[in-house]
């Protein structure tokens, strides 16, 4: 059908870590609760807002995106990806559970080794 569509449930304080969609957009629709979503483009500029219920955004194919429950309680959305087979990839799993040598980890995070270490264990 070329169509995905799935419901988010969020905690209070919940969050949908940075990702991407390679191979498709994805719209959100707010059915309850508010929600601090956005996405950074290619050139590296943040867009983001509180979309409350009843608002919608949308987030464009393989741009890394995030949406934060910043409500008082629980909230919920809807959404909907161009794509029957978008992908999932979650940024810093990628990073740090994917074997990258801890060299190019530290120079592109300026991190220490420890810090590495520590952040593989939790990712990976």
């Amino acid at each position: 059908m070329g169509i995905s569509i799935a419901r988010l449930d969020f905690a209070k304080g919940g969050l949908i870590p940075p990702h991407t969609h390679p191979r498709g957009s994805e719209i959100i629709y707010v059915l309850e609760g508010s929600l601090y979503a956005g996405f950074v483009t290619a050139d590296n500029q943040l867009f983001a807002k509180v979309i409350n219920k009843g608002d919608v955004m949308i987030f464009p194919r393989g741009l890394i995106h995030f949406q934060l429950n910043v409500g008082d309680g629980p909230a919920q959305a809807v959404v909907s990806l161009n794509s029957q087979h978008a992908g999932f990839q979650l940024i810093a799993n990628s990073m740090f559970g994917s074997n990258i040598k801890d060299e190019v980890l530290q120079k592109t995070f300026f991190l220490d080794q420890k810090t590495v270490d520590r952040l593989k264990t939790i990712f990976s």
